[in-house]
């Protein structure tokens, strides 16, 4: 398993854009930076804005960028997006080196593998096929692609689930 750690929970939404904007919108808030890959999908800006968070965007798939701005942030929340398979481009986003750096610089790890799931890893997403695992990844994955019905999954710390049941818009 690759991911959020074993124990990990889940929550379905009727789609992988609400998924987001539920995440974004329930782990941030005015206090909050949101360090996002310029070539994320819109819906994780727009969980940002509904959120009245920061946005903070950084270079295509630079972890180095990224990097300097977590160390130069002196925001109480800090979250990190990134698609994991960038649609348009066909790339990965570093996830080995986010997940890293979320733990070095106490963030959450928000983590869109709308289309990575189903096809990588064994089917298993982006994160099993790097070897990536964490307790800061929130994973979204959609079940509208691959796996060929409606639909989209949250897959978190147990903590992190309930407070998106419980506060997200």
């Amino acid at each position: 398993w690759a991911g959020p750690l074993p124990g990990a929970r889940s929550v379905t939404f009727s789609t992988g854009y609400l998924a987001n904007l539920a995440i974004v919108s329930a782990l941030a808030d005015r206090e909050t930076e949101i360090h996002a890959d310029r070539l994320n999908h819109a819906c994780l800006n727009d969980g940002a804005l509904l959120a009245r968070a920061r946005l903070v965007r950084y270079a295509h798939g630079d972890a180095d960028a990224l990097a300097r701005r977590l160390a130069a942030s002196t925001a109480r929340t800090r979250l990190i997006a990134t698609d994991a398979v960038f649609s348009m481009d066909g790339d990965l986003a570093p996830l080995g080196r986010l997940a890293g750096l979320a733990h070095e610089y106490d963030a959450w790890l928000v983590v869109d593998d709308a289309h990575g799931f189903g096809v990588l890893g064994g089917g298993r997403g982006t994160l099993a096929e790097l070897g990536v695992s964490s307790p800061r990844v929130v994973l979204m994955g959609t079940l509208g692609k691959a796996a060929g019905v409606a639909g989209a999954f949250v897959a978190a710390h147990p903590a992190v689930v309930e407070t998106i049941v419980q506060t997200a818009r």
